[in-house]
């Protein structure tokens, strides 16, 4: 990998033409536009490659991975081919380090690696649809760039505060981006996600500027580990910066509707008081629950002086923590509570990658 990295961008280039030009009755799974897919490809490479020594993580990822694909189409026969065109794509651009015995391990390791994907893909298949049509049936601005979704699944969707969703709009078929659930989940079944439209975001500007009443979109299954364990009472420090008060809105609201009475502090910074929208529904939960402390920190570098706020809130000795919001708070703030006493397999946030992903739109 230490080879590839210098040359990213041609080598995933490269892979997809393999793949592309060997199996053509491939390309109608992947979106028209595909530097987005390209970067998520070396993405999970790296991440594979980093954490080879860590079972527990790996098998975690790539069982994730396996039941995300579901939704692309993806099945089992489809993996030789991608393991195929990848050994072409490595052993072309890692020409200098490439043997007879590099080849070897890296089919062991894709075989293994596509095999736990397989496996999880086929146990989700079991017990879940690849993925659900969900009609919008609110769609309430938050502030100028910011809306809360709100969609009717066409079949019960179960999922946990504080995971997230992919979501395909019918404008960008096969273009898939990941929202956090901005709330516990509801009797009425209904979901609801804080999207925010950036610059040249295919699904944020899709679903912010163009959906109406009416519209369905396509979800993925819930997905991450960002979730409350309810079987502690340790205190939980959330930090949370932009959009990220959506998935920590819905942990606030699990502990309450579980009757909890753990001490929960939430830090919630943006660039301007403006910016922190849901902020009047946090201090009504806060005057509701004696265990519940919101501190605001609004600034027009919010979510860079976050971090501080942290350290200066602290220590967190013996809480748990949870952090959510752009890739870059994300580090600062896991090293800010880590610094304060929150143990690192103590610190829950969703992959930095997925966050990149939904930064993109």
């Amino acid at each position: 990998m230490a080879e590839i990295a210098p040359v990213a961008d041609e080598f995933t280039a490269y892979f997809y033409a393999l793949l592309f030009v060997r199996h053509p009755g491939l390309r109608p799974m992947f979106p028209a536009g595909m530097d987005t897919q390209r970067d998520r490809l070396l993405k999970a490479l790296l991440t594979t490659a980093e954490h080879l020594d860590d079972a527990r993580f790996l098998v975690g990822y790539l069982q994730t991975l396996g039941r995300s694909h579901r939704k692309y189409g993806i099945r089992a026969e489809h993996y030789p081919a991608v393991g195929e065109c990848l050994l072409g794509a490595l052993s072309f651009y890692a020409g200098r380090v490439w043997s007879a015995g590099t080849e070897a391990a890296w089919v062991r390791a894709y075989t293994t690696f596509s095999q736990e994907m397989i496996d999880a893909a086929a146990a989700d298949e079991l017990r879940a649809p690849a993925w659900w049509q969900a009609e919008i049936v609110a769609h309430e601005p938050l502030t100028q760039d910011v809306t809360a979704v709100t969609v009717r699944p066409d079949q019960p969707y179960p999922y946990l505060a504080g995971q997230y969703a992919g979501v395909e709009t019918p404008w960008w078929p096969r273009v898939w981006r990941s929202y956090s659930f901005a709330s516990a989940p509801r009797p009425d079944g209904l979901l609801t996600f804080h999207v925010k439209a950036v610059p040249a975001g295919w699904v944020s500007n899709a679903l912010v500027h163009r959906a109406r009443l009416g519209d369905v979109v396509r979800l993925g299954a819930p997905t991450g580990t960002m979730t409350v364990d309810h079987t502690t009472d340790c205190g939980i420090v959330c930090v949370a910066g932009g959009t990220g008060i959506a998935p920590v809105k819905a942990i606030v609201e699990d502990i309450a509707g579980k009757g909890g009475r753990r001490t929960v502090e939430v830090v919630y910074g943006a660039r301007s008081e403006r910016d922190l929208y849901g902020l009047e529904d946090l201090r009504l939960l806060q005057k509701r629950h004696t265990w519940l402390e919101v501190r605001p920190v609004p600034d027009r570098n919010g979510v860079h002086q976050l971090p501080h706020a942290v350290r200066a809130l602290g220590p967190w000795d013996g809480y748990d923590g949870c952090v959510a919001g752009p890739p870059a708070l994300i580090r600062s703030a896991v090293s800010a509570l880590a610094d304060n006493g929150v143990a690192a397999h103590r610190i829950r946030h969703d992959p930095v990658e997925e966050e990149a992903a939904r930064a993109e739109g």
